[in-house]
């Protein structure tokens, strides 16, 4: 089962980035390319049901597995990125996070409107960045298709946030 082969893998740091936060680090997993690809399948499985004509993927761990699943799904990939990292002209969005607050922003020819929008990111924890990231995707015209996380920190309510823009929630481990 995907969950057990990734709470077996990822590791908590301790007060990282600041005192009191348990960081999941992701980073082991990219040392297992079967699981890799384990995860991009688990995903491509859980959204057989659902359109989804474009990933967008969060900075910067979004961008790890977002790129594959676009690629697996045959769809095009969308970097949702910090501010002053895109190019061309932008649309951008500030937000709060737990631990202070931060800015995203989207080119602002991504996708077509009307286009259905997977956004991806690593870890579901209050919603807030995921949460921007779906108010830029109803910005440009598209549709939230819904959201895919590796991991979900359930005791947050993350997705109760996210669930007015799409309440396909895909996560694969709960913590």
């Amino acid at each position: 089962m995907i969950s057990e082969r990734l709470k077996s893998v990822i590791r908590d740091i301790v007060d990282f980035p600041k005192p009191g936060i348990v960081f999941k680090d992701v980073t082991p997993i990219f040392k297992d390319p079967v699981l890799c690809s384990e995860i991009v399948e688990a995903f491509v499985d859980r959204l057989k049901d659902t359109q989804v004509d474009v990933v967008a993927g969060i900075e910067s761990r979004g961008f790890l597995f977002g790129l594959m699943l676009a690629n697996r799904l045959g769809v095009p990939f969308v970097p949702v990125r910090k501010p002053g990292k895109l190019p061309y002209s932008i649309v951008k969005k500030s937000y709060e996070l737990e631990y202070g607050s931060a800015t995203i922003e989207i080119h602002t020819d991504a996708f077509e409107p009307g286009s259905r929008v997977l956004i991806h990111d690593d870890l579901l924890a209050t919603g807030g960045t995921a949460e921007a990231a779906s108010d830029l995707v109803a910005e440009l015209g598209g549709i939230v298709a819904g959201f895919a996380f590796i991991i979900n920190l359930s005791f947050l309510n993350g997705g109760q946030r996210l669930s007015a823009a799409s309440d396909n929630i895909i996560t694969l481990v709960d913590y």
